[in-house]
């Protein structure tokens, strides 16, 4: 338990800031983990869409100061290079000639 006014205050700012945070951080994890399911699915098509949708949630969180930056860089390098080594794996649809 808290001792003092100012541990009291500190505590219950804490508390309201994790509230606050909660769904910044569900978010977080829920898309990022759409990204990475469609990625080991080798959904060539939805993974794109995921992945941008995910790296957005993730710099949201980082302006908000939720995340750590650092952390989220990481974050974001990785699901990259995910999709990256998805997107060499599939072959590409052979283009009409011109």
């Amino acid at each position: 338990m808290a001792k003092g006014t100012s541990a009291e205050k500190a505590l219950r700012q804490s508390e309201k800031a994790r509230e606050r945070n909660k769904s910044v951080i569900s978010a977080v994890k829920s898309r990022t983990a759409k990204a990475d399911k469609l990625i080991k699915a080798r959904d060539a098509a939805a993974a794109p869409a995921a992945v941008k949708e995910a790296i957005s949630t993730l710099d949201r969180a980082a302006k908000k100061r939720v995340v750590h930056p650092n952390a989220v860089a990481r974050r974001k390098s990785r699901l990259t290079k995910k999709l990256n080594n998805l997107k060499a794996a599939t072959p590409k649809a052979k283009r009409s000639a011109k």
